[in-house]
């Protein structure tokens, strides 16, 4: 390949950036920006509005692995784009719902469209990009999370003023039909691996040594590499520490905000929006100093910044302290996600990569079904929502020290 000639590496992960746009900002962050008028419209109560958001978890969790598994064996480009126009349809037909059980099962069908187009994207820069490279690729991918999730807080208001009490159904109108061209541009553009356009990964051939040549997709995939390997399982178990802690902070932001501090709800928001915003770039930020630094370094790192975000928030009550708390989180929100799905190709290699990434997040999931539970809990008991984000401070720091005993992999090649 002419060294003038962009790599097609960087057309894969730039599609995978839409792709996180789509499934994680429109699909699933967008929810909760249309739930109180979807309350209203379909008259339900909080607990109905838990249990759809539950159910779209559930579909989550259960094809992030699912997926992750059928991305190795079937190729990541056809698991996304499918998942994707799964996904797009069913967001249509939400905007239909005339009841609960309906809404719920519509919500339910998106999460697996969610988990099984989430996870083989983030883990397209294992595939495309040397182990060295991988991290910078990866958070590409993963600012499609805070990206989405802006761009659906200017679509929804909009439909919301537009068309009034209807408002919400047409938000779900418009971000399904956009989830579906993302699908058709995904299909057109992405491909599985380097080899199936004779290419080598990103960087291996500036250095030969970072990256093995292209090999053809194997038939017989290696699945002991995912589910018999002791790192395999360590790293989910670190990965789990996150899912617990930083759902808590998201969950009770608001709330601590408004009922505890006395803010307004829309200074509140306006705080989280900038939460959002800064976290469009945390991605590429620490998928780069994991590249540099190493991935045990970075995530160590990371968990410390986070828990230092929620010592803060817990303790600083003050305008000072709690916007301090937001731009650390907003910089390091999504670090260990992106972290981890490079440090999943790394273990397992790049095919494998979906499979492996799908694996340790049914320990994340867990880990995020736990959090707000026992966060709630404490705040029940105690009256005041500091000790959920002490707690998650603490659980923060043990995830930093347990990911400095993460051991590096044998370098590719």
């Amino acid at each position: 390949m002419s060294p003038s000639k962009i790599h097609y590496g960087w057309v894969v992960v730039f599609t995978g950036l839409l792709v996180t746009i789509g499934a994680h900002g429109f699909g699933r962050m967008s929810y909760t920006l249309i739930l109180p008028a979807m309350k209203d419209g379909l008259q339900l109560n909080y607990t109905q509005l838990g249990l759809i958001g539950t159910g779209n978890f559930i579909g989550y969790l259960i094809m992030a692995i699912i997926g992750g598994a059928l991305a190795a064996r079937l190729g990541s480009r056809l698991v996304i784009c499918l998942a994707l126009t799964l996904m797009g349809v069913t967001m249509i037909l939400t905007g239909l719902a005339q009841n609960f059980q309906t809404a719920f099962l519509l919500r339910l069908l998106t999460g697996l469209g969610h988990g099984s187009s989430y996870v083989p994207a983030m883990a397209l820069g294992s595939a495309w990009f040397v182990m060295n490279r991988r991290g910078f690729a990866t958070g590409i991918v993963s600012a499609g999370i805070g990206g989405g999730t802006m761009i659906a807080s200017f679509i929804v208001p909009l439909a919301l003023k537009a068309y009034g009490i209807e408002g919400w159904r047409y938000a779900w109108y418009f971000l399904g039909a956009a989830v579906l061209v993302i699908a058709a541009v995904a299909g057109f553009f992405i491909r599985s691996r380097p080899d199936e356009l004779g290419l080598h990964p990103v960087g291996a051939e500036a250095d030969p040594t970072a990256g093995s040549l292209p090999k053809p997709a194997s038939t017989s995939l290696d699945w002991g590499l995912v589910y018999r390997k002791g790192r395999i399982w360590y790293l989910g178990l670190v990965y789990s520490l996150y899912g617990f802690s930083y759902i808590i902070y998201m969950t009770f932001f608001a709330a601590y905000l408004v009922k505890e501090i006395g803010w307004t709800p829309a200074a509140a928001s306006g705080l989280w929006a900038l939460v959002g915003g800064i976290s469009i770039f945390c991605g590429v930020i620490w998928g780069g100093i994991s590249d540099r630094l190493g991935r045990a370094q970075g995530m160590a790192l990371a968990y410390g910044l986070l828990a230092a975000s929620y010592l803060i928030f817990a303790l600083l009550k003050s305008g000072t302290g709690f916007y301090v708390s937001a731009v650390l989180f907003g910089l390091c929100a999504w670090s260990i996600p992106t972290i981890m799905a490079a440090t999943a190709g790394d273990l397992v290699g790049p095919q494998m990569a979906p499979a492996g990434l799908g694996f340790i997040t049914l320990f994340f999931g867990l880990g995020q079904a736990l959090g707000p539970s026992l966060g709630g809990y404490l705040a029940d008991l105690s009256r005041s929502f500091t000790g959920p984000f002490l707690l998650a401070a603490v659980v923060s720091l043990v995830g930093g020290l347990l990911a400095l005993g993460l051991r590096p992999p044998v370098r590719e090649g």
